[in-house]
């Protein structure tokens, strides 16, 4: 096999990250942010509007495995809930609301994020000898600062979110944009993930050949699955790819 391009899965794979959405302390950050907007919910009218205007996007969806828009639950809760003080807000603020306070959702949520051992050296070691893509089931609004966080950013090109497509893994369609922009075919691509049914199962859709990293995170094992390739420690990846090089 002539390896010419890389597709990593980011959260579990390169990133070990621990969020809760469950968490009540968001809510009420949230709340009392609004109310400064003219706003007035309580906590728990905050949490159980964002939970249920989630589900509502998801159930009203056409799409097998559909992916939500935090940035448009957060617009939907201040249109139904704007006073005439909201109203009289600057344009451009109102317009910036939804997308801020999604990343304030996001940053109370977080209580992790850190790559996993070897991560950096091994990308920095296969930068330029291949092509590398990142793709996320997600929100780009977290997803991309979070990867320029980690220092990862500028390691791939593309970086494709889930969120952006309404749709997430394991959907084909999803591994077929990230070829499609990298401009490669299935058989020259290896897909690096940690969940053995949106990554592993999703990217043998197409044909591409795949190594599952068994993180601490994601789907460990999915009936009728199996990856092509698997390892324990990110720094195992250049011998993996040494593997389907020589076969």
């Amino acid at each position: 096999m002539i390896v010419r391009g890389l597709i990593f899965d980011i959260n579990g794979t390169l990133i070990d990250i621990h969020t809760n959405e469950g968490y009540d302390e968001i809510y009420r950050v949230i709340s009392n942010l609004l109310d400064y907007q003219g706003v007035s919910l309580s906590r728990d009218a905050v949490k159980n509007l964002y939970f249920q205007l989630n589900k509502e996007q998801r159930r009203k969806s056409r799409e097998e495995h559909p992916e939500f828009d935090v940035v448009g639950i957060f617009r939907e809760i201040i249109e139904r809930n704007s006073t005439d003080f909201t109203r009289g807000l600057p344009a451009e603020k109102i317009a910036g609301l939804p997308l801020f306070l999604a990343e304030v959702f996001r940053a109370t949520s977080r209580f992790r994020l850190q790559l996993y051992p070897g991560v950096r050296e091994v990308l920095s070691q296969l930068r330029g000898n291949y092509l590398m893509a990142a793709v996320s089931d997600g929100q780009s609004s977290w997803a991309v600062p979070e990867l320029r966080a980690a220092g990862l950013r500028d390691y791939f090109n593309p970086v494709v979110v889930s969120g952006d497509l309404g749709f997430r893994k394991p959907d084909k369609r999803i591994f077929e944009t990230v070829l499609a922009e990298m401009a490669l075919a299935p058989s020259e691509v290896l897909f690096i993930g940690n969940d053995m049914y949106r990554d592993v199962f999703g990217a043998h859709q197409l044909g591409m050949k795949t190594v599952f990293f068994k993180s601490n995170q994601g789907d460990q094992e999915k009936a009728g699955v199996e990856a092509d390739y698997i390892i324990y420690n990110f720094s195992e990846l250049p011998g993996a790819i040494r593997f389907f090089e020589k076969g």
